[in-house]
């Protein structure tokens, strides 16, 4: 595995790794802390005059949840990606900070509310949710690109089966 994807504290791939389970924790921890605000029927919290701090916080624990996981899932295939080094780097970046806008936007926007509306915190949500688009639209973009055919759990190239209308792929046989 190249060594900018895997080689010290500071590759992006571990930044996506180490970003994505802090944030599970924090964003698991937040849903059971609006479990325990909804079970102990928490005025400020389940009250009609609430509901959109409720729906928002919800919004937050659920977006951040999933930006966890994306983060997580991106920080794992780096090393086998043989894309630009660069559109990497700017898919990653791009995920962490669309992990931090997305459900800080909701989060914010439901600490304080206006007549039912959420708070200006809101207003996160759409540069994060642009950042995770065109992240994603990175990654998409460049996955595979320049990778090689091996078998990626002997390290084997592959060849194609002889039958045209099969079009599965198994690993090469050694030759002898």
């Amino acid at each position: 595995m190249p060594d900018q994807f895997l080689g010290g504290d500071d590759t992006f791939a571990q930044r996506n790794l180490r970003f994505g389970w802090w944030a599970l924790l924090a964003f698991l921890s937040l849903g059971f802390f609006l479990e325990v605000l909804h079970g102990f029927k928490v005025g400020w919290y389940v009250s009609v005059s609430t509901e959109v701090r409720r729906e928002m916080w919800t919004l937050a624990h659920a977006h951040g949840t999933l930006l966890a996981l994306i983060n997580i899932v991106f920080g794992t295939s780096v090393p086998r990606n043989k894309a630009n080094v660069t559109s990497l780097q700017t898919a990653s970046r791009l995920l962490v900070t669309a992990g931090i806008l997305l459900p800080m936007g909701f989060f914010l926007g439901g600490v304080v509310i206006y007549s039912g509306d959420p708070g200006l915190g809101i207003l996160l949500v759409p540069l994060g949710a642009a950042a995770l688009v065109v992240a994603v639209f990175v990654a998409a973009r460049h996955s595979g690109s320049g990778s090689s055919s091996t078998d990626s759990s002997q390290g084997q190239p592959m060849e194609k089966t002889e039958r045209s209308s099969d079009r599965a792929v198994r690993p090469a046989r050694k030759k002898r």
